[in-house]
């Protein structure tokens, strides 16, 4: 082999294995993206209880969106963990001294849940949105998603969250981070939406941990 083959050689191989390096990358994130979209469609799907086990594990070594979509999963699928096997009765007992209730929660989360992915992301006008537990005529109650009915079903609040985390998910996979949505009448980052959405139902998730300790002694994550 002469002195001007061997580095072609040499270059074509470096090539070679850059490109395999870069396709087992690639197939390890959309293996990993899969099993986590499949997990989300599974806790959110009708019916699912919402069990521990379930839970979609955040990411360690994704990229910022599947990382920043991996926590809100967990965090949506633990309101569903958190509020499983409870009866309505226990969904409606105010513990605290408040409104608050478990119920109430999962109406509030659902709503919050529609509010930024459906009006601010989607650009749905308001009385389009499709918002329950509240009537968005004025003046606003802003207690509303916590006055419960007698009987007000724990099962129904859970089935609603579930459906409005659907609608938000559809909306995301539309979007990059980057894209600027103007719903709220105010430019802001899709990537501004969801790091709000994980403060706002870690916030809330930490409610319904006190509340349903109280209520049942139930701790963990």
């Amino acid at each position: 082999m002469s002195s001007a083959e061997q580095p072609e050689a040499f270059g074509a191989l470096m090539d070679r294995l850059s490109a395999e390096q870069e396709q087992a990358e690639q197939d390890r994130v959309d293996q990993e993206q899969a099993a986590r979209q499949q997990a989300e469609r599974g806790v959110f799907a009708e019916g699912h209880a919402g069990e521990g086990e379930d839970r979609p594990e955040p990411p360690l070594l994704w990229d910022e969106a599947a990382t920043v979509d991996g926590f809100l999963a967990f965090l949506r699928a633990t309101v569903l963990t958190k509020t499983a096997d409870l009866t309505d009765e226990q969904g409606s007992r105010q513990v605290l001294g408040t409104l608050t209730t478990v119920t109430g929660l999962l109406r509030h989360l659902a709503n919050v849940e529609r509010y930024w992915s459906l009006e601010v992301m989607g650009g749905v006008p308001e009385a389009e949105v499709g918002y329950r537990w509240m009537d968005i005529t004025e003046p606003v109650d802003p207690d509303a998603e916590f006055r419960l009915e007698d009987g007000a079903s724990l099962e129904g609040a859970r089935a609603d969250y579930r459906e409005a985390c659907q609608a938000a998910l559809a909306q995301r996979a539309q979007r990059d981070l980057d894209e600027e949505v103007r719903g709220s009448g105010e430019p802001r980052t899709v990537r501004w939406v969801l790091l709000h959405m994980i403060e706002e139902t870690g916030r809330h998730v930490g409610q319904l941990d006190v509340i349903t300790e109280l209520i049942d002694g139930r701790t963990g994550e």
